[in-house]
């Protein structure tokens, strides 16, 4: 082949690469006007934001909302790409990064949310009369830790002093009223609705500023996602600050749409004071996060403490608050 002949077939070639990538862009670029986005989460009160998510991601991205039942499967879901963005606790967050697995906290989900639960009968009147009951419990949880720091704070020892039975939160109220239990730590809807339905009696909310506080959990992505699409985290971030501040403005229909997942509409409005939806991540809230790592390592939940500054990435929250600062005026007047 001679060499005019050679130039034409690569001139050739390059021309069909080129148009090739230009396809593949705009290709990527319709089906991101209108992109499917999966996101995990509980099918709770206190977990509701990414069911609102679509309000505010109309005609860019349609949003697949799968409930599920624990932290770990929708950190697992999201690890395997099946998810874009997940609830979790911060106990599973730290475990996860402590182990070395690419996990992020990109927002916060809830604070608050827990409470020490007796029966209505009990003579349990402080933390420190649990000493020789049985506790009800679910080991490596944000609630496990929260228990144990409440029996340390009363003077007692919670692998020697109490009894501590593993039961599955949905089992606790159960296990309350047949006197299986003298008392459980659990998250809300089940201490209040242990209160209402008039077996149990909310000893203690276990929330303590010079340590943890309210910290409860978060927002998950993968590292990899940040470094391949900052742009849909920045998106799913803003949608997250957005449909929080909505739920909060208008606390009537955040209720009625959680009454929906099947708790009944007056133990959420029982409930909601014990309830924080939040969205926010500051300093505060990374040191509270820091003192949770510490306690877990010294319970043994963890052997080593993750890297903060690798698990927590603010870099999202200044668009997000600008897009909340631009709604919330409007939301107000209505």
């Amino acid at each position: 082949m001679d060499k005019a002949r050679w130039l034409g077939v690569l001139v050739a070639i390059a021309l069909v690469a080129g148009l090739a990538l230009l396809t593949r862009r705009e290709a990527r670029k319709t089906t991101q006007e209108v992109q499917r986005v999966s996101v995990g989460t509980w099918k709770t009160a206190q977990t509701i934001a990414p069911f609102g998510y679509q309000r505010f991601l109309e005609g860019r991205y349609e949003v697949e909302v799968l409930p599920f039942t624990n932290p770990g499967d929708q950190k697992t879901a999201l690890l395997a790409g099946s998810l874009r963005m997940c609830g979790t606790t911060l106990v599973h967050a730290i475990t996860s990064a402590s182990r070395g697995e690419p996990v992020v906290v990109v927002a916060a989900l809830c604070d608050k949310c827990s409470a020490l639960v007796v029966h209505k009968d009990s003579e349990i009147h402080d933390p420190a009369d649990l000493r020789g009951k049985k506790i009800g419990y679910v080991p490596s949880t944000m609630h496990d830790l929260l228990l144990r720091e409440t029996l340390t704070r009363a003077g007692l020892d919670p692998l020697r002093d109490v009894k501590l039975v593993r039961i599955d939160f949905f089992d606790m109220g159960q296990a309350l009223s047949t006197g299986g239990i003298e008392a459980f730590l659990s998250g809300e809807p089940f201490p209040t609705m242990a209160k209402v339905e008039g077996y149990g009696r909310i000893l203690s909310y276990p929330y303590f500023d010079d340590s943890i506080g309210t910290l409860n959990a978060g927002m998950l992505v993968t590292r990899n996602e940040i470094e391949e699409d900052p742009e849909l985290v920045q998106d799913l971030v803003t949608a997250h600050a957005l449909a929080t501040e909505y739920y909060n403005a208008y606390p009537e229909e955040w209720l009625r749409a959680a009454s929906e997942f099947g708790t009944p509409l007056e133990i959420l409005k029982n409930a909601a004071e014990n309830i924080a939806l939040t969205w926010k991540m500051d300093e505060k809230y990374l040191q509270a996060a820091r003192n949770l790592g510490k306690q877990m390592l010294a319970l043994g939940m963890i052997t080593q403490e993750p890297d903060y500054e690798q698990l927590f990435d603010l870099r999202f929250q200044e668009k997000a608050a600008q897009a909340v600062a631009a709604r919330s005026g409007e939301w107000r007047s209505q």
